[in-house]
């Protein structure tokens, strides 16, 4: 299969999930902003999401750059990271508008932590189909990011049954550091491309 054709598939899918998400959020009825103190925790939890989905679509996007070759497996890995992709608009909505309770704030922070872990097994499938001369595995290294923020939605998990906020925190902590797209994807990106 054709790289583009993965990668275009996946685009869709990634733009439909955020389509969803905003079409979750109903306009309130009145026009002073106190109408709008009851969806705010909605508007919030949507923010994070389409963030999240940004920095997937971002790192996505790079990753594929590098691979040479798409194959069954890489097809399915793909696949599994869209399967927790697409579950964003539910667990967004259910955090949401629940004003961030204990328990959809763990849920959210369960897929967050399957989408990561789902990343980390579509990354090393496709390092595994390049072979030893992975352009990808020369450019991810040691990959301190993709092992801290497991760590962090773990924590976020746990710490939301006993203070949502410091869960929220983690998540968003976790989501900074993937903010800025990852500089050794990019530069390997560029020296392939020269």
């Amino acid at each position: 299969m054709n790289r583009n054709r993965l990668e275009a598939f996946s685009d869709g899918v990634m733009a439909i999930i955020i389509t969803i998400m905003v079409l979750e959020m109903k306009v309130p009825h009145g026009d002073n902003l106190e109408t709008l103190a009851p969806v705010l925790p909605l508007f919030m939890s949507y923010v994070l999401s389409f963030i999240y989905i940004g920095i997937y679509w971002n790192n996505h996007h790079h990753m594929f750059h590098l691979c040479t070759r798409v194959n069954g497996a890489v097809l399915w890995a793909n696949l599994h990271l869209l399967f927790w992709l697409s579950l964003f608009p539910f667990v967004t909505g259910w955090m949401g508008e629940n004003h961030f309770a204990a328990l959809p704030s763990a849920l959210y922070g369960g897929v967050l932590l399957a989408a990561s872990v789902a990343y980390l097994i579509l990354q090393q499938t496709i390092i595994v189909s390049q072979g030893s001369e992975s352009p990808l595995r020369a450019a991810i290294g040691n990959d301190w990011k993709g092992k801290v923020s497991p760590v962090l939605y773990i924590g976020g998990i746990v710490a939301t049954f006993f203070r949502s906020w410091i869960g929220q925190a983690l998540y968003v902590c976790a989501a900074l550091l993937w903010l800025v797209p990852d500089r050794r994807i990019e530069a390997a990106v560029q020296d392939n491309r020269t």
